[in-house]
Formats: C-alpha cells, sequence, structure tokens
C-alpha cells in the first residue's frame, strides 16, 4: 500500500472512531435517562462501530506491511479479514438489539422523553456526513474494509432515523404507543442485518479470490495484445490482495523466438501493465509458442 492510501485510509478511520465515541456516549445516557430503548440499541450499534474501527485500523496497518518469508505475497489478506470481521459484528448487534426489542414489546415500560428525539436527529446529520465521506475516499483509494466502514456508519443513520420514528409515534400517541420506541429498534435490527450480510459477501470473495470485473481483465489483456511481437494473449487471470492486484496470465510469440527475446517481451508486457494500472502490484507471465506466424 502506498503511504498516502495508508495515511488516508487511518485518517478516515480515526476521524470515525472520534465521532462514535461522542455519539455512543451521548445516546447511551440520552437513551437511559430518556427511557428510550431505541436510543439505547443505537447507542449499542454505535459502539460496535467503534470496536469496527479498531478492527480497520489494525487491519489497514497490517495490510500495508511489505512480504516476508511467511508471506510472499504480502499481508493485503488482512483488509478483507477486517471487512469479513465488521460485517460479522454488524450481523451479531442486529440480533441482539432485535432479541432485546421483541422483549421490550411484552414489558410494561415509560414512554420515550422529548430530547431523545433531538439526540437522534444530531446524530442522523452527523453520521450521513460521515458516511459520505468515508464512502468517498474508500472508493478513491479502492479499499474494500475503508468502504465497509462506511457503510456501518450509514447503517447507524438509519438505525437512527428508525429510532427517531418510532420516538416521534410514541410521544404523539401517549399512553399506549410506548411500544413504537421498541417496534423502531426491531426495525433498525433488520436493516443492521442486510446491511452486514451485504457487505459479508465481498469480503468473502475476495478472501476466496473471486475475479474483479471483466473490464478490467479486458484492460489488462488489451495492454499486454499492443506490445510488440505478442501475437495473442491466451489466458489471464487476477486477484485481489487488498489494494493490489496479481495477474497471472499466457501470452503467445512466434514459437522460432528465442529464449532471451521471449524472457525480454515478457518483462515488457509486465511492465507496460504495472505502469498503466498502478494497483496492479504484480504479473507474471507465462509465453505460449503461437500456431500463427509472427507478426
Amino acid at each position: 500500500m502506498s503511504k498516502d492510501r495508508l495515511q488516508r485510509s487511518l485518517r478516515v478511520t480515526f476521524i470515525g472512531m472520534a465521532v462514535n465515541v461522542f455519539l455512543a456516549s451521548a445516546k447511551l445516557a440520552a437513551g437511559i435517562l430518556g427511557h428510550s430503548y431505541a436510543l439505547i440499541a443505537d447507542s449499542v450499534e454505535s459502539l460496535a462501530d467503534i470496536f469496527s474501527s479498531v478492527i480497520v485500523w489494525r487491519g489497514v496497518v497490517l495490510a500495508a506491511e511489505p512480504a516476508d518469508e511467511n508471506h510472499p505475497y504480502g499481508h493485503g489478506k488482512a483488509e478483507p479479514i477486517a471487512a469479513a470481521i465488521v460485517a460479522t459484528m454488524l450481523l451479531i448487534a442486529a440480533l441482539g438489539i432485535g432479541t432485546q426489542a421483541i422483549r421490550q414489546i411484552f414489558t410494561p415500560h415509560e414512554g420515550p422523553a422529548p430530547f431523545t428525539l433531538l439526540v437522534l436527529l444530531l446524530t442522523i446529520v452527523i453520521k450521513e456526513g460521515l458516511f459520505r465521506f468515508v464512502l468517498r475516499e474508500g472508493a478513491q483509494i479502492e479499499s474494500s474494509v475503508v468502504r465497509t466502514d462506511a457503510w456501518h456508519h450509514r447503517s447507524d443513520a438509519i438505525t437512527s432515523l428508525t429510532a427517531a420514528v418510532g420516538i416521534t409515534i410514541a410521544l404523539l400517541g401517549g399512553k399506549g404507543f410506548e411500544s413504537a420506541d421498541s417496534i423502531a429498534a426491531i426495525v433498525g435490527a433488520v436493516i443492521i442485518a442486510w446491511n452486514g450480510w451485504r457487505l459479508l459477501r465481498p469480503a468473502l470473495d475476495e478472501l476466496m479470490d473471486a475475479a474483479p470485473s471483466q473490464s478490467f481483465n479486458a484492460e489488462i489483456k488489451e495492454i499486454a495484445g499492443k506490445i510488440d511481437r505478442v501475437n495473442t494473449v491466451e489466458k489471464c487471470i487476477v486477484r485481489k490482495m487488498g489494494f493490489h492486484y496479481f495477474v497471472d496470465m499466457h501470452v503467445q510469440v512466434d514459437p522460432r523466438m528465442t529464449v532471451r527475446d521471449a524472457h525480454e517481451i515478457a518483462h515488457r508486457v509486465k511492465d507496460a501493465i504495472r505502469e498503466q494500472l498502478p494497483t496492479v502490484y504484480d504479473v507474471l507471465v507465462h509465453i505460449e509458442p503461437s500456431k500463427t506466424p509472427e507478426r
């Protein structure tokens, strides 16, 4: 990972951690004092965000470590591992929040205080802004774990919104509508679970070396095909590891070519791909004899 990418990843992670510490503390205190389980559940989600940010931080730092004897391909897999852990935490948080909210529906309790709604509205504004900032940074540095952390912020904003709706109904409805607060917590739990599953799948794909987009493969093959004396690009296999891509490809050349010339062409292919696509860390070029005349 380049120094700039690492710094940007850590910056958004630490910003997210600071915001989550503030919001989690404020929502937990307001939820307890204001008798709102939806707000308490929302604070739990923010606490999960804090732990997830720590995981993201360590995952990003570890992914930036250079290759060594035990990890010759680098430590890039630490990033999707961290993303999978964060997504799993979302699923666990959703299960816990939903279970407790269902219990609250059947337990008589006091309705929420009006000030809890103001806390949630402030949370929504802050979290939505943080989501947009982190998602943009994650897209620019092509980090799955940073993008996952961004959607964690969005899920917090959504649960805050559902909690705000529930509290509003409880406040307007008065006595007999206290359960609206708990129902809102259940809706928020469902949304959290959906986001967790949606984020877990791409992390697992990357861990299992799923192929990137066809357009990316096509671009690599096009670059290789333009190298002088390359007849055909027979095969191109790409896998992502953290911030980098590793390419294995078979290139056909004239069978009458010397080993030295074929070796030089392989290096030209590798250099051209890495120069035009900086996210490609390494290219393994296998030379094949072509059945067509040298062009």
